[in-house]
């Protein structure tokens, strides 16, 4: 083999192993493939779903209507990141389905506990829906077990306190939900 075909050879080898995937990208594309199946934001959404078709002419779209941060069912001045985030979700799916939702976190006097987000029992949903002109609050709470957590959803008429819609649904409990329940604050 002359000297220029071996180092063409050494160029094509070099060239060929330049393309080969390292470890930390296959992890990573994996990471982003697995945070793209979580079913998390696919099980809010198909509950918020539920709530929609149960509302289906109950109730006016494009009056306002807020959602309270999801609480755990044994403490209910308390809450997580699992509540607070799957009601972000909640209400984001009632948002694309054309509901006039109020974002509650830039509202100087309602309710607000520090890292609890919007917590609202049943004694201050009147004042806070009516200081919002909401025809509709969305509720929930939660509880965990050893292996699932379960999420209970009612969208309630204020002036009423009548329960228009509701859904009950649970999730596998894994790394993800221990992690995000695992900080409950009073």
């Amino acid at each position: 083999m002359t000297r220029y075909s071996c180092i063409t050879l050494a160029a094509l080898i070099l060239a060929a192993c330049s393309h080969v995937p390292t470890e930390s990208s296959i992890n990573n594309k994996l990471n982003y493939a697995a945070a793209a199946n979580n079913p998390f934001i696919e099980n809010n959404y198909k509950a918020a779903d539920v709530l929609i078709q149960q509302l289906n002419g109950r109730i006016n779209p494009a009056q306002p209507m807020i959602i309270a941060t999801l609480v755990n069912i044994d403490e209910l001045t308390s809450s997580s990141t699992f509540g607070r985030l799957a009601s972000e979700q909640i209400s984001s799916r009632f948002s694309q389905a054309g509901y006039s939702m109020i974002e509650m976190k830039f509202r100087d006097y309602v309710y607000m506990k520090q890292d609890q987000g919007e917590l609202l029992l049943t004694r201050e949903i009147k004042d806070v829906a009516k200081n919002h002109n909401a025809q509709a609050v969305i509720a929930g709470t939660y509880a965990m077990s050893s292996d699932m957590i379960f999420v209970n959803l009612k969208v309630i008429q204020p002036n009423t306190n009548v329960v228009l819609a509701v859904h009950d649904y649970a999730f596998p409990m894994d790394s993800n939900l221990r992690a995000m329940t695992r900080n409950i604050r009073k």
